[in-house]
């Protein structure tokens, strides 16, 4: 059985006092905080044909690293990246310890917009099944380790529990990242007061102008008036996502989605990592050791925000960088090795 840490300690992470509250702690990391040490990440892009003679574009670190040394394959949030604040810090982590990293975008957030008559959602296993065993098959040599933030931790999550026993034939170790494992109550959150004012209309920004392209590919896809009318995820979701990936609407998205409900069927070392500070994810809705099962390692620090956990100090002593958290999670998965 693997040991569950709850506590602050596990990450040994204090915020800076200048950086005060989940929001500040949030917006700093991802607006202006340092993402790495040496040279900024370069990448190599692959593209994937998916079973459903679709594509999605895998971004390869083009670091150094020896032939057997570890995999780490990053599963980005919600319209992220590779650009993406935290996949440059896990790039930076990964260029310092030898490993060989890569970007799985999902489907539509490479740049380019996908060609099948759906996108990329909170629960997409099957997605991260296919994914991780083409990563095995093709690196047959290096140990495979996987961390998903936000959206993509709960996703790798939901995978982990749907495959119980199998998923430990592509991976030693999985994390999430400040992930929504009750999508449910990150949902409503999002929705409301200063979350959705700010956090909300940045998402929609873009998901907006995508999901009206991908009307142009295929029309009669959605109601155009409708999504243009959406002024939260909640509706946006009742449009777009939920019926184009199979759900009734959002409350089954969300239900079916989560990650919660099937934590304990996970069989591979697993570990989650949520800010009780996190805007995005209420504190009450986060897994106990009850939720989590025998395989699953808790970590809840009080403070670090939504994929935030920006430093005043400490790691070769730069203030505002974002590397405590990858080096965090990247050397728990290490142990795992």
């Amino acid at each position: 059985m693997i040991d569950r840490i709850h506590s602050a300690e596990a990450m040994d992470y204090q915020a800076p006092w200048w950086l005060p509250g989940g929001n500040l702690q949030t917006l700093w990391a991802a607006l202006a905080s340092r993402r790495h040490f040496g040279s900024a990440p370069t990448w190599q892009r692959s593209r994937w044909t998916t079973p459903d003679r679709d594509f999605i574009d895998v971004d390869h670190a083009q670091h150094a690293s020896a032939p057997q040394a570890p995999l780490l394959v990053l599963f980005h949030g919600l319209e992220g990246s590779s650009g993406s604040h935290y996949a440059m810090a896990f790039a930076d982590f990964a260029a310092a310890r030898g490993l060989a990293f890569a970007v799985p975008h999902f489907r539509g957030c490479s740049g380019e917009l996908n060609h099948a008559p759906r996108a990329y959602h909170s629960g997409d296993h099957n997605e991260i099944d296919w994914v991780l065993a083409r990563f095995a098959r093709e690196n047959p040599g290096r140990p495979l380790v996987a961390v998903g933030v936000s959206l993509g931790g709960n996703a790798l999550l939901r995978w982990a529990g749907e495959a119980g026993e199998a998923a430990g034939k592509w991976v030693r170790a999985v994390a999430a990242v400040c992930s929504p494992l009750d999508l449910a109550a990150g949902g409503h959150a999002i929705g409301h007061g200063f979350n959705r004012q700010v956090y909300t209309r940045m998402f929609l920004s873009t998901m907006v102008p995508k999901a009206l392209k991908k009307l142009e590919q295929h029309p009669g896809l959605f109601d155009r008036e409708a999504l243009l009318a959406a002024r939260d995820l909640y509706e946006f979701d009742n449009l777009f996502t939920a019926p184009l990936h199979g759900f009734r609407d959002t409350d089954d998205y969300w239900a079916r989605a989560s990650a919660k409900p099937v934590m304990h069927r996970i069989r591979v070392p697993a570990l989650a990592l949520n800010a009780l500070n996190d805007p995005f994810v209420p504190a009450a809705s986060l897994p106990s050791a009850q939720h989590a099962g025998p395989c699953v390692t808790l970590w809840q620090p009080t403070q670090g925000g939504h994929v935030g956990f920006p430093s005043a100090a400490g790691l070769l002593g730069v203030p505002g960088h974002v590397r405590t958290m990858p080096e965090a999670v990247g050397r728990w998965l290490l142990a795992h090795t």
